[in-house]
């Protein structure tokens, strides 16, 4: 789960990322060219490193399971549209396994991330409420953004990390797990 990409994978997936890091938090969106750039790279780059059939199993298998987990994400309303692709092209280039490993770190960062947002504006409280209407909407088996705006993704009300620099930092802690791991 923890091992480093081939190196054109590794170079080609971070120029994706800061690119689509840029975008979102200068747009707050990241544009369907970049994130179909990327599963196409992702394709070719696989399929020339090793076996052309294994490189597209592996491609495939990397994007379903990446497609798959943020699309529940976004039918939820909790991540747009754009990080759906974005992650779904990360999977196509790194594969299933290191795409959990790269989820993983994702989400500690962007829960780091998160907690000082909300510090910093001064919405701990409201937050810990809206956590506990969450688990109580979920428990009665309803939405919890129909009822309250601000958990919606999609909603100005919301507030909101840009979730492509948020996989560009994960993506970074990743390797540098996956280096320290590699020397111990």
């Amino acid at each position: 789960m923890f091992s480093l990409p081939p190196q054109k994978v590794e170079m080609a997936l971070f120029l994706l990322l800061l690119v689509a890091a840029a975008y979102d938090i200068r747009y707050r969106r990241i544009p369907n060219w970049l994130t179909v750039t990327g599963v196409a790279v992702a394709f070719v780059v696989n399929a020339l490193i090793g076996p052309p059939l294994a490189g597209l199993l592996f491609t495939l298998q990397g994007f379903a399971l990446a497609f798959g987990i943020y699309m529940m994400l976004y039918i939820m309303h909790a991540m747009g549209a754009g990080d759906v692709k974005l992650m779904a092209a990360v999977g196509a280039m790194v594969g299933w396994q290191r795409w959990l490993g790269i989820f993983f770190i994702t989400a500690i960062v962007g829960g780091i991330m998160a907690m000082l947002l909300i510090v910093l504006r001064k919405r701990v409280k409201n937050t810990f409420w809206n956590m506990g209407f969450i688990v109580t909407e979920l428990r009665s088996g309803r939405a919890a953004y129909l009822k309250n705006e601000e958990l919606d993704v999609r909603s100005k009300k919301a507030v909101g990390l840009p979730h492509g620099a948020v996989i560009t930092v994960g993506f970074v802690f990743y390797i540098a797990a996956a280096l320290w791991l590699q020397q111990h």
